[in-house]
């Protein structure tokens, strides 16, 4: 049976992963680990432990005692907020990485998922269906960090043959649990305030173009991923993921097809250079071509999802 720790199981992604691999393996199979003393109540009904990834001796002691097969280490500070706390953010982004990727070249973990981001893309980088290898130069301490980690976990596979896995995340849309401070986070909040107000202000321009993808297929890749043969796996950094390029605009033209009252407006503030940094589209033909991924979800179809969970009627 197998034996899963999610690390931040507490935010936007992992709050949906330890849901989704708990239906799969069984409840008790899947420890949710986060900083928070309580249990978020979407997870509870399965195992929880308080844990501060930055501890390092805690975590090692308690990941050594349990012996995990897969460790998903989530936690993180996005690319918003780490621009108000940039030490923070590369302490927290980088030491739980190590400690994690230390555990498993000693083996007592068996296999790992990180989580990368389009974030490690920057301005000098193609922005229109973005390589898989590429130019990449970061303009936030998110992006910088991510793109340290990525090279780490391709080092720790090549030296230590550490089974290290990882995807480069667009922006993520979903209804179950909010977002935790990125630049992409408009898309969410976009519907909660349709639903509430029948009005959005929008924090970037119109046509900032930027890749989304809804909730489901994010966790679905990552499951997929995971579960892939080791010898299908040939990027050990990190994979592009695409999904649909969204901008505002469109975002809310959508919305105004099935909610024709709904009104937005403009008032970009420090993310917009976040976002002009950032890929409009990704290619990510290696994963399909290495592990068989394929979006799902289109903008029609997003926004309906959305509209009908965000405040249910």
């Amino acid at each position: 049976m197998a034996n899963i720790l999610v690390i931040g199981a507490g935010g936007q992604i992992g709050t949906e992963l330890v849901l989704a691999l708990r239906k799969k393996h069984g409840e008790q199979q899947v420890v949710a680990a986060d900083i928070k003393n309580e249990c978020p109540p979407l997870l509870v009904g399965g195992p929880y432990v308080q844990m501060d990834v930055l501890n390092r001796d805690s975590v090692r002691n308690y990941i050594i005692y349990k012996g995990f097969d897969e460790v998903y280490l989530l936690a993180a500070l996005l690319s918003a907020t780490a621009e108000k706390n940039p030490d923070f953010a590369w302490k927290l982004n980088m030491e739980g990485l190590f400690t994690i990727l230390d555990l498993a070249k000693e083996g007592h973990i068996k296999k790992i998922f990180w989580p990368s981001s389009i974030a490690v893309f920057g301005p000098t980088t193609p922005a229109d269906m973005t390589p898989q290898t590429t130019v990449m130069e970061p303009t936030t301490v998110y992006g910088i960090s991510k793109q340290a980690g990525e090279r780490w976990c391709e080092y720790y596979y090549n030296k230590f043959g550490v089974d290290v896995r990882s995807i480069r995340y667009p922006g993520l849309i979903s209804y179950k649990s909010l977002p935790g401070g990125g630049t992409t986070d408009y898309a969410v909040d976009i519907f909660y305030k349709a639903k509430s107000e029948g009005k959005y202000t929008c924090f970037l321009n119109s046509d900032t173009g930027l890749p989304m993808m809804f909730m489901d297929d994010a966790i679905r890749a990552t499951i997929e991923l995971m579960n892939a043969p080791k010898n299908q796996i040939k990027v050990r950094s990190s994979y592009n993921l695409g999904g649909v390029s969204i901008t505002p605009a469109s975002l809310s033209a959508e919305i105004q097809n099935q909610m024709p009252s709904f009104r937005i407006d403009y008032k970009p503030d420090f993310r917009q250079e976040i976002a002009d940094s950032w890929p409009n589209s990704i290619d990510d033909s290696a994963a399909q071509n290495d592990w068989g991924w394929k979006h799902e979800y289109d903008l029609k179809s997003i926004v309906k999802t959305m509209l009908d969970n965000v405040f249910p009627e």
